[in-house]
């Protein structure tokens, strides 16, 4: 096997790597979440866990990782005295298209099918017991996939009920998630689930940067040779965990210790006791990290900045975090135990618990990466009128709209989509795959057994025969709102609302798992101001620094909204688009300006997207030019003679079903 970065290489992740070794130490606290900024290590230092784990003792032959000492299995029954044998701790990667059989397990299919016996075949969760499950790009597993693990993991065993079968067996693990936040957000509830979290940066200070280069080259010059100077600081950290895990059990929750973690999560107004509850073993688990049996204020502090900042997120455009100054405060300087205090000889990392004793101190601190400065927008030089910018409103809730028809798009929950999860509704061959029909795929043989010969005995088979599940469900669509924020806009003092409508939709998409992208035109150009995204707080950013003002280029907003179309075909055919435009219809930007933007309109129309017209025409003497627009796009008409968000989102929930129906 390939040498791996050491986990005690990883220099700039202090937080992440205690983070890490504290779920390690105490595998129920509910595992971590890991978000950060890609290229920031949080994958190698994931995998690299693995190695510094103590390995662990299996009963020979158990393929469910049972422990000697509680060898409940659906293996057994074993012998009073089972054989044994040691092994490393597994590291098992989820994979965000895994389904529900393999994750859980399933029937053996081959065992029922040839030999006629039902057989439970073990899944991921059985793999990854007394190990490591680890998910990348967790905001992007389905939710009722998030939930199944969270469940397994708060439980510490999974069970399964179906086929005619009924499992249960030990799921004890430590569950890791790694997640872009630019990529998307997890729902508030799903990220309370987690037990501690960990927000990642690049570091900015440019010796600590040369380092971390400096050690990624040496490693991918010499792997075995870069591995072999951490073995020793590796090898001293997998005693220090085991010295923990043993400690563990020792470590006194007082109830003055208690009576201080509750006023804290009273005082950061965090929902629900599961914050009391991980806060507090997560007190305790770094006392025995630090090698005591009594917890004090630095136990407490670390423990609140690790389960507390994600359950303080109230709604999608809230950041997460907490405020340390508060924190300190609420800590005070007197010592929640009893007056012996912390024995400080039994501190051999630190008050900052940090696992890897050559550590750089100088790891990720408050200077985040700056938000993106304001898009100026282009053609401004020729703008005949000022720019302005106005921010959105608080989100409203949204009616739903869907695609009409039947996609195949990614699991969601807005159109109707044939789907890995959902309905049963009709089986299929098994040509492009799926889950296996049992009953079907039985039915589809009985026909041929007299014509293979079969007169009595086992069912015959061929692959012929193999039928797979065709199921219904919710997808994801791509919503693209293409904006008209020229000065005619400005000037009736519509951006407002149409911004606030854009952060309702952005709002309703996040919680239906969409995409949303807005392009906006003005001046002489249309500009992507949000490419598709899964991120509100992206999203919110973005919007609120999109400047109006200027003449009005139709024909280039439509043709920047075709080419994002045409990009996201290419790079996901199956998410289904919706074109949402919010223009009066007029054209005052070029020669023929009018014309060119109806050619474009035509070209639209023939390339199958869905869209809808909102128009923003007022006044008594209206030209129509937007219903005109409609036409040519083949799309949904709505005239609104103001832009409210509760008008446009209404509308665009009322009229776009009856178009694709």
């Amino acid at each position: 096997m390939p040498a791996r970065f050491p986990f005690c290489a990883v220099a700039g992740a202090d937080d992440m790597a205690l983070a890490l070794t504290l779920a390690a130490i105490a595998p129920d606290l509910g595992g971590v979440l890991v978000r950060g900024e890609k290229g920031t290590a949080k994958s190698t230092m994931v995998r690299a866990l693995a190695d510094v784990l103590p390995p662990i003792e299996v009963v020979s032959g158990d393929r469910f990782s049972s422990d000697p000492r509680d060898p409940s299995s659906p293996d057994g029954p074993f012998d009073p005295d089972p054989a044994t044998e040691q092994r490393p701790v597994r590291l098992v990667e989820l994979p965000v298209g895994a389904t529900d059989d393999r994750v859980l397990g399933s029937l053996h299919l081959h065992t029922a099918l040839a030999e006629g016996r039902a057989e439970f075949e073990p899944g991921l969760l059985a793999k990854a017991h007394r190990g490591i499950l680890y998910v990348d790009e967790v905001n992007l597993l389905h939710d009722h996939l998030v939930d199944l693990l969270l469940d397994a993991a708060a439980m510490g065993r999974a069970t399964v009920e179906r086929d005619g079968m009924s499992v249960e067996y030990a799921a004890r693990f430590v569950l890791v998630g790694t997640m872009n936040p630019e990529e998307g957000e997890l729902r508030p509830q799903l990220l309370d689930r987690f037990g501690l979290t960990v927000d990642v940066a690049a570091p900015r200070d440019p010796g600590l940067r040369a380092e971390i280069v400096r050690r990624r080259l040496a490693f991918d010059a010499d792997p075995e040779g870069f591995a072999a100077r951490y073995a020793d600081d590796e090898q001293e950290l997998r005693e220090r965990i085991t010295t923990a895990q043993k400690l563990l059990p020792e470590v006194e929750l007082t109830d003055a210790v208690l009576t201080r973690i509750a006023e804290i999560c009273a005082a950061f107004d965090v929902d629900g006791m599961r914050a009391d509850i991980v806060t507090a073993k997560a007190a305790a688990t770094h006392a025995a990290w630090q090698g005591r049996t009594t917890i004090d204020r630095d136990d407490i502090a670390v423990a609140a900045r690790l389960a507390l900042p994600h359950r303080r997120r109230r709604n999608p455009f809230d950041a997460p975090g907490i405020d340390e100054q508060e924190l300190e405060d609420l800590l005070g300087d007197d010592e929640p135990d009893d007056p012996q205090g912390p024995d400080d000889d039994t501190d051999p990392g630190g008050g900052g618990g940090t696992p890897d004793p050559g550590q750089n101190d100088d790891g990720p601190g408050d200077d985040a990466a700056a938000p993106p400065p304001p898009q100026s927008g282009q053609g401004d030089e020729q703008a005949p009128a000022p720019t302005s910018q106005v921010r959105a409103g608080e989100a409203q809730r949204t009616k739903t709209f869907r695609v009409g028809g039947v996609g195949r798009g990614q699991a969601g929950r807005r159109s109707r989509a044939i789907t890995d999860t959902g309905r049963r509704i009709a089986a299929s061959p098994a040509a492009d795959g799926g889950a296996v029909d049992l009953g079907a795929t039985i039915r589809a043989a009985i026909p041929h057994q007299g014509a293979r010969g079969r007169t009595t005995g086992r069912l015959r088979l061929a692959g012929d025969d193999l039928r797979v599940a065709v199921k219904e469900g919710r997808e994801s669509n791509l919503v693209l709102l293409c904006v008209d924020a020229s000065g005619s806009m400005a000037a009736r003092k519509r951006m407002a609302q149409v911004k606030t409508a854009v952060v309702s939709l952005l709002l309703d998409a996040y919680q239906r798992r969409d995409k949303v992208a807005l392009v906006t035109f003005r001046g002489d150009a249309g500009e992507l101001v949000l490419p598709p995204t899964g991120s509100v707080d992206v999203a919110k950013a973005r919007l609120d620094d999109v400047p109006a003002g200027g003449r009005t280029p139709l024909a280039e907003g439509l043709t920047q909204a075709a080419e994002v179309i045409r990009r996201e075909r290419l790079r996901d055919p199956r998410r289904r688009p919706l074109l949402v435009v919010v223009t009066d219809g007029r054209a005052t930007h070029g020669a023929d300006a009018i014309a060119r933007a109806r050619r474009v309109a035509q070209r639209l129309a023939a390339s199958d997207v869905h869209a809808l017209v909102v128009d923003c025409e007022t006044g008594r003497f209206t030209l129509g030019l937007a219903r005109e627009l409609a036409g040519h796009l083949g799309a949904d008409y709505v005239p609104l003679g103001e832009v409210t968000a509760d008008g446009l989102t209404s509308a665009i929930s009322a009229h776009l079903p009856e178009k694709v129906a």
